[in-house]
């Protein structure tokens, strides 16, 4: 008698095998794909808070060259546009304090005037460069506290990032007013004379709807100085706000800044200082 032992065939285990990889590669491979889609929208947004930045710098140079437009007219009014998904434009106000102390043949006449500055903001965590930075924009050639010359503008421009603040974390592009300084000289037969024009814009907060994206700018009044037999004039800035602060604005040149013209006397009669205050009104949206 023939015995034949039989074999059962246990295919079930070798045919779950290739069902287990199958899952496993899809899950690899979905967890790869949305690690990658996650970084690849995390670069590409924040490639659009770059190049919002970028644009921002070259809005808020012509912010600064409107504001000589606007200034000396009162009742002049510009409005500029812009377009930022992320950042947004405002004024800080009262930042800057500058004082002009004149002293002539007769005492000291002091001049104090408080501006506000425009401000880019883009928040850090959408754009960020480095805690601390700080670069110039405008204008190229800035050694001093004054800004000299006819082709000189009224207002500084430069970017900065500096956290934490009061306000919140941002990079900013600044526009900052500054005191342009502009000399002739008028000689005649009768008397030589020596004249010293000074101009600083005094950013006040206007109207703000908010409806779009724009600022707004309105010359409101222009005050005018004129004072004769000048021997020296000091200019100081001061800086209220501790977020806002010297560091902040990185001003070049002494500070205070100092003229003196009393050996002008030997060639000139008389040295006369012309100093002109604007107020320039900052609205948004309007």
């Amino acid at each position: 008698m023939v015995f034949v032992k039989f074999h059962k065939k246990c295919s079930g285990k070798r045919a779950i095998s290739p069902v287990i990889s199958t899952v496993i590669m899809t899950g690899a491979m979905i967890a790869i794909l949305s690690v990658a889609l996650v970084f690849a929208n995390d670069l590409l947004w924040s490639r659009v808070a770059e190049g919002e930045f970028d644009s921002s710098k070259q809005f808020m140079q012509s912010v600064g060259l409107q504001i000589d437009d606007v200034a000396w007219t009162a009742g002049r009014t510009e409005t500029i546009s812009y377009a930022s998904q992320y950042g947004d434009a405002m004024l800080e106000q009262d930042v800057l304090s500058y004082t002009v102390s004149v002293g002539t043949t007769e005492g000291t006449h002091d001049f104090l005037s408080s501006t506000g500055a425009l401000m880019f903001n883009l928040p850090t965590y959408r754009y960020s460069i480095s805690d601390g930075y700080w670069s110039r924009l405008f204008p190229e050639e800035d050694e001093s506290l004054i800004l000299t010359g006819t082709s000189a503008p009224i207002a500084r421009v430069f970017e900065v990032e500096k956290v934490p603040m009061t306000g919140g974390d941002y990079i900013r592009v600044v526009v900052a007013p500054s005191i342009r300084v502009l000399s002739s000289s008028i000689n005649s037969s009768s008397t030589n004379t020596y004249y010293i024009r000074m101009y600083l814009p005094v950013l006040i907060s206007g109207d703000s709807s908010g409806i779009s994206q724009s600022i707004t700018l309105t010359g409101e009044s222009v005050q005018a100085y004129t004072l004769n037999n000048v021997e020296d004039i000091t200019i100081t800035v001061n800086f209220p706000s501790d977020d806002f602060n010297s560091d902040f604005f990185r001003f070049p040149g002494d500070n205070p800044f100092f003229l003196d013209f009393s050996t002008f006397y030997s060639e000139y009669d008389n040295v006369v200082l012309e100093l002109y205050l604007s107020e320039v009104s900052v609205g948004f949206g309007v």
